[in-house]
């Protein structure tokens, strides 16, 4: 009776303990650690921490801990990882439609624009995702891609002149960009300074805050003063392990994240900005371009849609974020 009594106690325990245990979530971003955007993944599991009453705790691994976004994908469908903080480069190795928000070179003319695109899309692009088994936390941007150099770029029969940076395994955007005329080197994302400093790469699209973080203005001292395009991203998380938690408080938490995505969204822009005066104090120089060059770069990237369509972006996703655009514009905005 008494070991009867001895084991029934002890399985309460095991019980009562594994009831107890939090779920961690592992997430992985290419953020410096120590960053405004590190910092708001930090305070967004401190926030989760306090509204789950203790039962999730989130452990970021930041700076690229985790490995590149590819990398980072691979091991959240291994659950070695269970979220990420991806651009539309490392979402689109999920489903390529997530490139509807970026791969759309000289389409936005304002972060207006790119709000209004989003809010169109993002619903969409959510069910997508969901179904290959990843749920969005939030969407963010980090504002516009400049160009980096070690030679001046106005034009762009300039940047065909120098060695360009891809990203390694992006295929279909290397055959596309190669088909207007620019020499590509597809290289990891870790290598871009490293390969700047020894001269296999003269150009690289980033944006500035990434720049000053890696310190990539000097060992290519000029920018190019053009909305090339926004970097977009967000954040997923699985959906295997996201399902575990009851649905009260997925919503509370999923409402939290969201807040901390809008907040990351504000900084990200702010520091562009902030970013590209810190540079041009340390020696960068910021190429600012005419109206008719300007020109010449849309006159450049207009041609390659009709090849971005269907291939880089599922044509129903390209048209969808084409129309939106549109009726932005319709609507007066600029």
């Amino acid at each position: 009776m008494f070991r009867l009594l001895l084991t029934a106690f002890l399985l309460f325990v095991s019980l009562l303990g594994a009831h107890a245990a939090p779920l961690v979530i592992k997430m992985g971003t290419l953020a410096p650690v120590g960053s405004s955007y590190h910092k708001i993944l930090l305070a967004m599991g401190e926030t989760w921490k306090r509204e789950s009453k203790g039962a999730v705790e989130l452990r970021i691994y930041a700076g690229g801990k985790a490995g590149g976004e590819a990398e980072m994908v691979g091991l959240i469908m291994e659950n070695s990882l269970q979220a990420s903080v991806l651009t539309a480069v490392g979402l689109a190795e999920i489903d390529i439609s997530a490139r509807g928000l970026q791969s759309l070179p000289m389409a936005f003319r304002s972060l207006e624009e790119v709000d209004y695109v989003g809010e169109r899309l993002q619903p969409k692009l959510e069910e997508i995702l969901a179904r290959k088994g990843f749920v969005v936390l939030f969407w963010s941007d980090v504002g516009w891609v400049r160009f980096f150099s070690n030679a001046r770029i106005r034009t762009p029969d300039d940047l065909r002149k120098l060695r360009l940076f891809s990203w390694s395994g992006d295929n279909d955007q290397m055959e596309i960009v190669k088909s207007a005329g620019f020499n590509l080197v597809p290289i990891e994302t870790a290598d871009i300074v490293p390969s700047l400093s020894t001269g296999l790469i003269d150009a690289v699209p980033m944006p500035p805050f990434f720049a000053l973080a890696s310190q990539v203005d000097k060992r290519a001292p000029y920018m190019m003063d053009l909305n090339y395009a926004p970097l977009v991203g967000g954040c997923v998380v699985s959906r295997k392990v996201w399902e575990t938690l009851p649905e009260d408080t997925r919503a509370t938490l999923l409402a939290a994240a969201r807040r901390h995505g809008r907040d990351m969204k504000a900084a990200g822009r702010r520091e562009s900005g902030e970013s590209e005066a810190a540079m041009a104090k340390r020696g960068l120089e910021i190429v600012h371009l005419t109206a008719e060059e300007k020109e010449l770069w849309r006159a450049m990237a207009e041609p390659l849609y009709a090849k971005i369509r269907g291939r880089m972006i599922p044509a129903p996703v390209f048209d969808a974020a084409m129309e939106a655009l549109r009726d932005y514009r319709a609507q007066g905005g600029k």
